[in-house]
């Protein structure tokens, strides 16, 4: 049994799964499937307004998927050709053959992607478990990344927030098994609420369309027999890499990673504390910190301006190159 494995839940295959609703696409973006040895990942792009401009990957969180980059990317449309890439498990990408949803097999799996698709040196984005994930491409394939853009990223802390505690459950044996029973009889609207309250600093500034898009989606991801399986062994990802110490440290790595960073901290983020923001602006050498009080955890959700324009001042000071 592997690492990631959790006792009494059985890794589920692509072929196992059900129909189920199309996943919704924004005007502009179109998605893709790409197959690869082992793996299959669905990639949202973005267009750019122009050709010749340099490319960027966004990579999601937990419980997320590519659509969390869909306030951002048009931002960014005239700087960056974007691409952002639902990981193994997640949107509409399938669960990886091997069952590996580690830090690192996160991380094979971009940083396979960006291989074959020939797109590195990217500007390299990622949120919670997608900042763990870009943190260690970057340290581990530092020709891949132009620049590095992380939003409340999952770094370890020592003390973690008492609201984050739920979430790190999950990783425990029988936890989502348990979860899954109990919230049975929710609704994908009473879900899709409590992820909000969860994840905004202020969720009653989310548009009632983007609420009844976020419902689409979380009915469309309950119906997939993988969903609480990729939940649990993700989760028990993001733990695993926390103990990790040595080079293969998730600070350690940090302080190895050659990109210019931009750090995006929101001071109302229930699930990454914003006491870390001065620690990673520490590790990230020659970073640049952003910090948002109103923001939660998703940060390029909640305040795209804001961090469109950051990004942008960082692409300038780098020559966009």
């Amino acid at each position: 049994m592997s690492s990631t494995e959790l006792p009494g839940i059985r890794a589920a295959t692509a072929a196992t799964a059900p129909r189920v609703s199309a996943v919704r696409v924004a005007e502009g973006e179109d998605l893709r499937s790409v197959a690869l040895p082992g793996l299959t990942l669905t990639v949202r792009s973005r267009p750019a307004s122009r050709a010749g401009l340099p490319p960027a990957l966004y990579v999601h969180g937990l419980g997320g998927s590519s659509q969390n980059w869909s306030a951002l990317m048009p931002l960014l449309a005239d700087a960056v050709d974007g691409e952002a890439v639902d990981l193994p498990g997640f949107g509409d990408s399938p669960p990886p053959d091997d069952g590996n949803y580690s830090i690192t097999g996160h991380a094979r799996a971009v940083i396979r992607y960006l291989d074959a698709a020939g797109r590195g040196p990217v500007h390299l984005f990622g949120n919670s478990l997608g900042g763990s994930v870009a943190t260690r491409v970057a340290a581990v394939r530092p020709d891949l990344v132009r620049t590095l853009t992380l939003v409340s990223p999952a770094l370890p802390e020592i003390r973690v927030q008492r609201t984050a505690v739920p979430t790190g459950l999950l990783a425990l044996p029988g936890v989502a098994r348990l979860f899954s029973r109990v919230s049975r009889d929710w609704t994908a609207e009473q879900r899709t609420r409590g992820v909000m309250a969860l994840c905004y600093g202020d969720a009653s500034r989310v548009s009632d369309e983007a609420v009844r898009h976020a419902v689409e989606e979380m009915e469309r991801r309950t119906q997939l027999p993988y969903f609480w399986d990729a939940m649990a062994r993700s989760a028990r990802g993001i733990v695993d890499a926390y103990t990790l110490g040595g080079q293969h440290g998730l600070w350690r790595q940090a302080e190895r990673v050659l990109a210019p960073t931009l750090l995006v901290y929101g001071g109302r983020d229930r699930l990454v504390s914003y006491r870390m923001a001065n620690r990673a602006a520490a590790a990230f050498r020659g970073s640049r910190l952003l910090t948002l009080p109103e923001a939660g955890h998703v940060a390029m959700m909640e305040y795209p301006e804001a961090v469109a324009r950051a990004v942008r001042e960082l692409l300038d000071d780098t020559g966009r190159s």
